[in-house]
C-alpha cells in the first residue's frame, strides 16, 4: 500500500480530469482544503513527533533541517509556479513539454516518498494530497492543449516519483543514514505545502463555512489514523 496508494491517486485523479472535465473550480479548492488539512495534520501528529522521539538524544538540530526544506520548497515553486498546491494558470497553448514544472514536481515528489517507509500513514496522506493536484494539473494541461503524449508521460512520470522515493529509501543503506535529515526536509517541504494550501483555497484568502468544514473534516479524519 505505500508504494500503491501515491501512484493510484494520481492516476485517478488524471482519470477524473480526462473523463469527467470538471470545470467547478470551487469544488477543486474546497477539496484541496480537505487534503491541506489532512496532510498538516498527518505531519503535526505523527511525522514530526516520531522523528523527535526516535532522536531523542538531541544530536542533530531537526528544526534546522526543517527551516531548509521550507526554504527548498520555496526555490522549486519558483520554477514549478506552485504547481505542488494547485496553483497554476493558463497561459495559452503549450507547444512543448514544460521541463521547469515538470523537475521540480517530481523533485518535490521524490522527496515526499522517502519518509513513507518508516511512517506508513504519510502513505495516505500524500494520496489524499495527490489527487486533487493530479486532476487540477491534468486539467490546465487540456485546456494549455498539451498534446496527449505527453500529458500522460508527465502524469505518469509524477505518479511514480513517490513510491520511487520510498523504495529508494527501502533498499539504499546511504538514505536510511541520513533518514533524520531527509525527513526533517521533508517536512518542511510538507509544512510550507499543507499550509500554503488551506491558506491559498479561496479568493482573497477568506474563510468561509464550507471550507472551515473541509479543514475541520481533513484534521478529524487524519486524528484516526
Amino acid at each position: 500500500m505505500n508504494y500503491l496508494l501515491p501512484l493510484l491517486s494520481v492516476l485517478f485523479g488524471y482519470l477524473i480530469a480526462i473523463s469527467l472535465k470538471p470545470r467547478v473550480k470551487q469544488n477543486l479548492k474546497l477539496l484541496l482544503a480537505f487534503s491541506g488539512s489532512f496532510l498538516l495534520t498527518l505531519t503535526v501528529t505523527h511525522l514530526l513527533p516520531d522523528l523527535y522521539i526516535q532522536h531523542a538524544a538531541g544530536e542533530l538540530n531537526i528544526g534546522i533541517f526543517i527551516m531548509i526544506g521550507i526554504l527548498f520548497q520555496i526555490i522549486l515553486e519558483f520554477f514549478s509556479k506552485g504547481a505542488e498546491h494547485g496553483h497554476v494558470h493558463g497561459h495559452g497553448k503549450m507547444t512543448q513539454m514544460p521541463w521547469l514544472l515538470f523537475i521540480s514536481l517530481c523533485i518535490h515528489a521524490l522527496l515526499e516518498g522517502f519518509p513513507v517507509g518508516h511512517n506508513k500513514d504519510l502513505a495516505y496522506g500524500i494520496a489524499v494530497h495527490h489527487l486533487p493536484i493530479a486532476i487540477i494539473l491534468t486539467t490546465f494541461f487540456i485546456q494549455a492543449e498539451l498534446n496527449k503524449t505527453s500529458l500522460f508521460f508527465f502524469m505518469l512520470t509524477f505518479a511514480v516519483m513517490t513510491p520511487l522515493g520510498t523504495f529508494a529509501s527501502d533498499t539504499l543503506p546511504v538514505l536510511n543514514q541520513y533518514y533524520t535529515q531527509i525527513t526533517a526536509v521533508v517536512i518542511g517541504i510538507l509544512f510550507h505545502i499543507s499550509s500554503t494550501i488551506i491558506f491559498e483555497s479561496s479568493e482573497g484568502h477568506r474563510f468561509n463555512i464550507a471550507k472551515i468544514t473541509m479543514i475541520i473534516l481533513g484534521i478529524v479524519l487524519a486524528g484516526f489514523l
